[in-house]
């Protein structure tokens, strides 16, 4: 189940949720560009690792390029490839711009960072010996969902389904893209204990998406609601 876009207008321009992209982007660029084995120091340099941010290890003198605690600001902007920062970033651009429409501009990178911190501190806190750097934008951008849940739970979402050679478009209301979505986080999880299942941090994820649920109270605008009506164009897809 990919989504490809929600049918949520915006009353103003998501000029934040843009320069998050375009910083993402930037930063994935320059990674890249190091090549294989000086994009692996830069990794471990910026990147949020457990073991080193609780002080239970410590990087070699050569590798030290800022103090621990700031990796886990540091480390959102980082990726692992290509298909990491490409499905980060589509999830950040279908739901990031309601959530900057309905916070404002500045609330709403404060918002982002304080999910991201979040998502930071619950991975490092599920396995504080882990020595592997955590990087990517998903805990912060976690956040943006759990906000566009109790913002916008009745918006459609289209997605796509995959079935081999055939494929499907829907629209399915947002509860259920974001719903279906937190179980998996939980349900993985919970599957893999402590530790990273396949790469993926999941309590990250799961830390990032409470957060956002927490927070987005104190940062949407006063005359936001929440559980906002639909407000839909048109479209000429199923949905259910």
């Amino acid at each position: 189940m990919i989504p490809l876009r929600d049918d949520n207008p915006t009353s103003t321009r998501p000029v934040l949720t843009m320069a998050l992209l375009a910083a993402n982007v930037l930063v994935f660029l320059y990674q890249i560009s190091l090549g294989p084995k000086a994009g692996e120091i830069f990794v471990y340099q910026y990147g949020a690792i457990p073991a080193v941010v609780t002080g239970t290890q410590s990087l070699p003198a050569a590798l030290v390029a800022i103090p621990p605690i700031f990796s886990v600001f540091t480390s959102m902007f980082l990726h692992g490839g290509l298909l990491h920062i490409a499905g980060n970033m589509l999830y950040l651009w279908i739901f990031g711009n309601n959530v900057e429409d309905a916070m404002g501009h500045i609330r709403y990178i404060v918002f982002y960072l304080l999910s991201g911190l979040a998502a930071s501190f619950s991975h490092i806190f599920s396995d504080t010996a882990s020595a592997i750097p955590s990087i990517g934008a998903s805990g912060a951008i976690s956040g943006v969902l759990g906000a566009y849940l109790l913002l916008y739970p009745h918006a459609r979402v289209l997605i796509l389904i995959p079935f081999g050679f055939f494929s499907r478009l829907l629209y399915i209301p947002a509860w259920i893209v974001l719903g279906f979505w937190f179980v998996l986080q939980i349900v993985s999880g919970s599957l893999t204990g402590t530790q990273q299942g396949g790469g993926v941090a999941w309590w990250a994820h799961i830390g990032g998406f409470v957060a956002g649920l927490a927070l987005v109270a104190l940062f949407k605008k006063r005359s936001v609601r929440f559980f906002n009506p639909p407000h839909h164009r048109s479209s000429e897809f199923d949905r259910i």
